[in-house]
């Protein structure tokens, strides 16, 4: 039986921290805290969170691996990261994806972007 994508983002928000977007934009301008967008490149560049760093989602693995070439070394530094994506959905999945891995304190950006920018939260083009 294929199990719903709905029931993996539940299954991963309920494993991980979650944020809701009034909780993340008071993060915003921290130097503990990144924000990671884990959008499509298109997406992206329609605008971002202020500072956000971009790591796509299909290549998060690897982003994260200190013995990978594609090493970000943002998403290791111990910094809070704050993950989000247009809705919440594919964050919740990339969150989890790197608790996975190793990394503890990454949250989910409950909304995501689209609520981000709805309840008036800053964007950079």
């Amino acid at each position: 039986m294929i199990k719903p994508a709905a029931e993996l983002v539940k299954e991963a928000n309920a494993a991980i921290d979650t944020l809701s977007t009034e909780d993340a934009r008071q993060l915003v301008g921290r130097e503990d805290v990144l924000f990671v967008d884990v959008r499509e490149a298109s997406e992206v560049a329609k605008g971002k969170i202020p500072g956000a760093i971009h790591a796509p989602r299909s290549f998060l693995e690897f982003y994260a691996d200190p013995s990978s070439p594609y090493h970000k070394p943002e998403l290791t530094s111990g910094k809070r990261l704050v993950v989000y994506c247009a809705s919440g959905g594919r964050s919740a999945l990339a969150a989890k994806t790197l608790k996975d891995v190793g990394v503890e304190n990454a949250a989910n950006m409950l909304g995501g972007f689209n609520v981000w920018q709805q309840t008036g939260g800053p964007v950079e083009t």
